[in-house]
């Protein structure tokens, strides 16, 4: 087969590529000239900057498999390839050493004013009273996000005697410990750490972690690194901390735009070490994500399954009749039992009962936790690599089958536990539709929609009739409504489909009306 090699490579990977395929080097393309020639190919190499958009994969009428030497795969539209049948891997695991070094490499430069003083001894001064650093030893680091590169960073923190603490909702107690880390809250994080860090995706949640409304919750002295992902910290927020003294300094690796602009605020704020997204770029880490990048590319093309594979897995024919209409309903499920839970998930167990326990229910579980752990992680979790990532986060999944269904064919139920309780969601499909029928004790019968309410209120008059009217002027729109209970007059549960976003104001408002118990904002499709 063909592989299109269209930026540089460590050479090692090439060679592995060569060992098995004709391989071209062609770097430096402009989209019109990868677009013509792209069709030629069964692969594709890439590491950041060639944009894979949907006009070029028009035309790769022979592309298996594309492979990203890295971990972000921002540059590849991912549904485009999905639908062309396009399976697409990345690196996720070369870079953990180089980005944990670096966050190391930017505390230490912060605390002991590195930059600062050799940009002054490059001015032709000696000003070493200006430069007085403080020792990390004895100081309390917190981590939010303890992923693959949080835990490494924790190990390495040690390293400096600084006591550790951290926040991930998907890492359980035991796993943390292992790592000398202890677990606690992202508000306590910024209320007694004299470092933070952030090893984070960046979505809804992570967004403005440190922003100006909680500038405030900071210890004075705090220091900030980020080498995650630009937006994580507010970086208006962050540079006017600087400013006015309430933050001693940020080292900042990536930005919300990169480059950043020129009149970007963290340029003229002090205390500041900037760098140009350096994370993951050493000669080892470069190595070994060109390593891994090809020798998935070699897996796919020989017809097996890549360990990191960020779009649709490879299913057989025998596997995509039986299990493939059960696999969105179940990474459904698994998002909606997370948010439901609010709050991380130690344990999973998937009930599958019916005719689907007689097939390997396998990536029914992996579905579960793509749903459950997706916006854990910076990595895109997939029917590959899930039960992977859920072992590294120390959850625990059960998986039992049973041949009684009851009343349906097949029924997919899900159990998650966690530190905040402990719940119940189940569904099955019908007519090739996914349907949500049971949420801890209540059966019902729903499709689930992209965006839901639900509530759990006193089925008393009037209830209903005022929590669509809240809605209603706020301008969201109900398309459909189940409504379960027990009985008469007692708790009562309601699920709404909404075409609109629902704000977190409207969602206390209906929290305050004095018969509802409480009240959830779901969003039961991917934000990939």
């Amino acid at each position: 087969m063909k592989i299109l090699v269209a930026e540089p490579l460590a050479k090692q990977g090439l060679e592995i590529l060569r060992a098995h395929h004709e391989v071209d080097e062609k770097i430096g393309l402009t989209p019109e000239e990868l677009a013509a020639i792209i069709g030629d190919y069964d692969a594709l190499l890439v590491r950041s900057q060639v944009k894979v958009t949907a006009e070029i994969l028009a035309h790769a009428t022979r592309m298996v498999v594309i492979g990203r030497a890295g971990v972000g795969v921002d540059n590849v539209d991912l549904e485009a390839a999905t639908k062309a049948g396009i399976v697409v891997v990345n690196a996720p695991t070369g870079n953990t050493v180089s980005a944990a070094e670096q966050t190391i490499t930017l505390m230490l430069a912060l605390a002991h004013k590195t930059a600062a003083a050799d940009a002054s001894m490059r001015r032709g001064e000696w000003k070493r009273s200006s430069f007085t650093g403080v020792e990390l030893r004895g100081r309390t680091l917190g981590i939010i996000g303890l992923g693959k590169i949080g835990q490494a960073v924790a190990d390495r923190a040690h390293g400096l005697e600084m006591n550790v603490i951290g926040y991930d909702p998907f890492v359980t107690a035991e796993q943390a410990a292992l790592h000398g880390v202890t677990l606690t809250e992202v508000d306590k994080i910024l209320e007694t750490a004299d470092v933070i860090t952030v090893h984070v995706p960046l979505n809804k949640a992570t967004r403005g972690i440190v922003n100006a409304d909680n500038i405030g919750k900071l210890k004075p002295g705090v220091m900030l690194i980020n080498v995650a992902r630009g937006g994580v910290y507010d970086e208006a927020a962050v540079a006017q901390a600087l400013k006015d003294g309430k933050i001693a300094g940020a080292a900042i690796d990536v930005y919300e735009t990169e480059p950043p602009a020129a009149d970007n605020p963290l340029f003229s704020a002090p205390n500041t070490v900037l760098t140009p997204h350096l994370g993951a770029l050493t000669a080892e880490a470069q190595l070994r994500v060109a390593e891994e990048a090809c020798e998935q590319v070699i897996d796919v093309l020989a017809g097996r399954s890549a360990r990191y594979a960020v779009n649709a897995p490879l299913l057989t024919p025998e596997t995509s009749r039986a299990i493939a209409p059960y696999l969105p309903l179940t990474e459904i499920l698994g998002r909606f039992a997370a948010q439901y839970l609010r709050g991380g998930v130690n344990t999973l167990t998937v009930d599958v009962a019916g005719d689907l326990a007689d097939h390997d229910a396998s990536q029914l579980t992996a579905a579960a936790l793509r749903g459950i752990l997706e916006h854990a992680t910076s990595e895109r979790v997939n029917l590959i690599n899930a039960g992977f990532l859920a072992k590294n986060r120390g959850l625990i999944v059960n998986e039992r089958k049973t041949n009684d269904a009851g009343t349906f064919a097949s029924l997919v139920t899900l159990t998650v536990e966690g530190d905040k309780g402990s719940a119940v969601i189940a569904g099955t499909v019908a007519n090739g539709e996914p349907r949500l029928v049971r949420i801890d004790d209540n059966w019902l019968d729903m499709a689930p929609a992209p965006l839901m309410v639900v509530t759990r209120h006193q089925d008393k008059p009037g209830t209903m009739g005022r929590i669509g009217l809240i809605l209603g002027e706020a301008d969201v729109n109900i398309s459909s409504m189940t409504l379960a209970r027990t009985s008469a007059r007692q708790d009562a549960l309601m699920l709404l489909a909404v075409d609109d976003e629902v704000s977190d104001e409207v969602v206390e408002q209906i929290r305050n009306h004095p018969a509802v118990l409480d009240v959830w904002s779901i969003r039961a499709a991917t934000e990939r």
